[in-house]
């Protein structure tokens, strides 16, 4: 049994000190008058026994002084659920290297892969100071997770290991065991992730909502006074972790949102009971209050211009960059810093290989028809008009960051050829054409190809307008239906969309202990094939199971990379699969690495100068741990 797990990269990176003894603690000034009355207890009670001790300076930052209200721009309501995502407590989270470290939890061992002994800090606590211990995971595994009125479909299909879920134990307040029969190489970078799976529970609040433990009259009248259906739909409205749009539920986060409904700035104050420290026995968060304001996404980037937002990457694109630039050159009170991007590729095209129209699904399932689709788009001339040649044109496939990333990879069926394109759909059966030019369907049907977009970035439209003009030279029609997120998504879901475009995979910078999972079709987040995600998400309750030949394979490779513990295999099982998508275009690519604008008022302290701007791994702001980020003097 070992507490580091070398194929995780799961080490400890110098990130614990030892333990502060209480004496060193120093209480915070934003909670004197509370500690005053008498209305909370003093930091030594607060904290962990043994709280997570940050080395600022081993890190090579500096300890910052607590205070101040930071602001950050968001352009929908329900966005305020990134508090969860930039504070980034995870019982194991990523570091600035990309190796798992211990956050929430003392410490794992792990045996064999398949025993994972999850140790919590003894003396930890929610923010509202009830006990967090074992119970909250066993209430949530016993209570929510495998009851059928909560949890339809049971419990996360990443707990599914051929077909089997574990084997969940408490055997005292601060040990949860998951056991299972075989490996699961997906647990702990999935407890990582930008959105994680929070397998516990505050059991304290929740237990009254549920059923089994709640009185039967007050639960009967809490149904009726929330106006829903029923004790399920009640507790599953107010168990919003990851939403955290409901102020009454406790949090382990370093802020706590104390502001609900729909309002235009939402206030996260700090935890009392967060269980990071700093070397010096100051309690993290430095920053007492983040306010995060609610706009439009088309005035994020004149409010950083105007210096109305602290701290801001969400919202801001490439083409921003110019007028940032001049407000900090006018003497505006931020930086403007120029990160990399995670993303595989700024912007994918995915045609719906599961799409209801009969016909349209035949055609894209031909990869002649993808591979011209993906020869007719000039990405150089876009390169030029959108991003000034500072982006990479290519196919999507990992970035030069990670180890498995090939040249070849990039450039498969990326050059710009239109008479190869045309050639491919004469080949394809579609040589018939109308008399306006744009070749017939099978059916007779104009070649229309409705690319649906959430007509939140004016880059993925620009682009879109220039495919069109060069997909119009090999007889395709490119109509773009630009839609709100959540209707886009649920389109695509429903297979009624013929192609999206959105953002290329996540994580492109994968190492030998990333899951390939989402190479494979096992997620219907991945517009290409949702049907086959839902079927595999949903262990059949949903969706069809995948009939072509190559996403067969990568179904396979995946299951394969799962059952080995050998990296040198791993790392041929990524390579195969990133050879199939190359060769068969599932996701068009249109380029990748185009720097993302970091906007940071000048007094804000501990914000890396460059680093990686990522969804996952990283969440965004959360792998440099926005807990650590400071005001000059405490305050703006």
């Amino acid at each position: 049994m070992s507490r580091i797990v070398h194929s995780f990269a799961f080490v400890l990176a110098g990130m614990l000190a030892g333990p502060a003894a209480a004496a060193d603690l120093q209480e915070s000034p934003y909670w004197a008058e509370k500690i005053g009355k008498g209305e909370l207890p003093a930091i030594s009670e607060r904290v962990p026994a043994e709280p997570l001790v940050v080395d600022l300076e081993a890190k090579g930052r500096t300890s910052g002084t607590p205070g101040g209200t930071l602001t950050t721009l968001v352009s929908r309501d329900k966005d305020i659920r990134m508090m969860v995502v930039y504070g980034y407590a995870r019982l194991v989270g990523f570091d600035k290297d990309y190796n798992l470290v211990p956050d929430i939890l003392a410490s794992v061992d792990v045996q064999e892969g398949r025993v994972f002994t999850l140790h919590l800090r003894k003396g930890h606590r929610w923010s509202d100071g009830a006990p967090f211990t074992s119970a909250d995971f066993a209430y949530w595994w016993d209570d929510v997770a495998n009851n059928p009125e909560l949890s339809p479909s049971g419990p996360p299909d990443f707990l599914r290991i051929d077909g089997k879920y574990p084997t969940v134990t408490t055997p005292d307040e601060t040990t949860v065991v998951y056991a299972w029969d075989a490996p699961n190489p997906l647990f702990l970078q999935t407890l990582a992730q930008a959105r994680p799976p929070f397998i516990y529970r505050p059991a304290h609040v929740m237990k009254q909502f549920h059923q089994k433990y709640a009185d039967p009259t007050g639960l009967a009248e809490a149904v009726a006074d929330a106006r829903v259906k029923s004790w399920a739909a009640l507790h599953n409205g107010l168990d919003n972790m990851y939403d955290f749009d409901n102020p009454e539920l406790p949090t382990l986060q370093p802020w706590v949102n104390t502001s609900d409904g729909k309002k235009i700035r939402h206030q996260f104050v700090r935890n009392p009971y967060y269980h990071r420290v700093d070397s010096h026995g100051i309690q993290l968060p430095y920053i007492d209050v983040v306010e995060m304001e609610i706009v439009s996404g088309g005035l994020i980037a004149a409010k950083a211009n105007a210096g109305e937002t602290d701290l801001q990457g969400r919202g801001l694109d490439f083409r921003d960059i110019p007028i940032l630039k001049k407000g900090e050159a006018d003497g505006k009170p931020y930086r403007t810093l120029l990160w990399a991007n995670g993303t595989a590729s700024q912007i994918a095209i995915y045609p719906n290989l599961n799409c209801a129209d009969d016909t349209w699904r035949t055609v894209l399932r031909d990869v002649r028809v993808r591979r011209a689709l993906s020869l007719a788009i000039d990405r150089a001339a876009i390169n030029r008009a959108l991003f000034f040649k500072m982006a990479k044109p290519g196919a999507m496939s990992v970035l030069p960051q990670s180890p498995f990333f090939e040249e070849e990879n990039r450039e498969a069926w990326a050059a710009f050829d239109t008479a190869q394109a045309n050639a491919l759909l004469d080949e394809a059966g579609l040589a018939k054409k109308g008399g306006d030019g744009i070749r017939l369907l099978p059916d007779g049907r104009p070649m229309e190809l409705v690319i649906e977009v959430a007509g939140e970035r004016q880059e993925e439209e620009n682009a879109l307008q220039i495919v069109t003009d060069t997909w119009r030279e090999i007889g395709v029609k490119l109509v773009m239906r630009p839609l709100d997120r959540d209707i886009l998504r649920n389109r695509v879901y429903a297979g009624t969309s013929m192609a999206s475009a959105w953002f290329g995979w996540d994580n492109g910078i994968p190492q030998a202990y990333t899951s390939p999972d989402y190479l494979a079709p096992r997620q219907q987040e991945f517009f290409a094939w949702p049907k086959w995600g839902q079927f595999y998400q949903t262990n059949g309750g949903a969706g069809e199971p995948p009939d072509m030949e190559a996403p067969k394979r990568l179904l396979d490779l995946s299951h394969e990379w799962e059952q080995t513990t050998d990296d040198t295999r791993r790392a041929e099982i990524w390579q195969e699969m990133l050879k199939i998508h190359a060769d068969n275009v599932f996701g068009i690519g249109i380029l990748n690495e185009a720097p993302q604008p970091i906007v940071v008022s000048t007094k804000l302290k501990n914000v890396p100068e460059s680093a990686i701007w990522a969804w996952e791994p990283g969440a965004h702001f959360g792998i440099h741990r926005m807990d650590e980020f400071y005001f000059e003097g405490g305050k703006k």
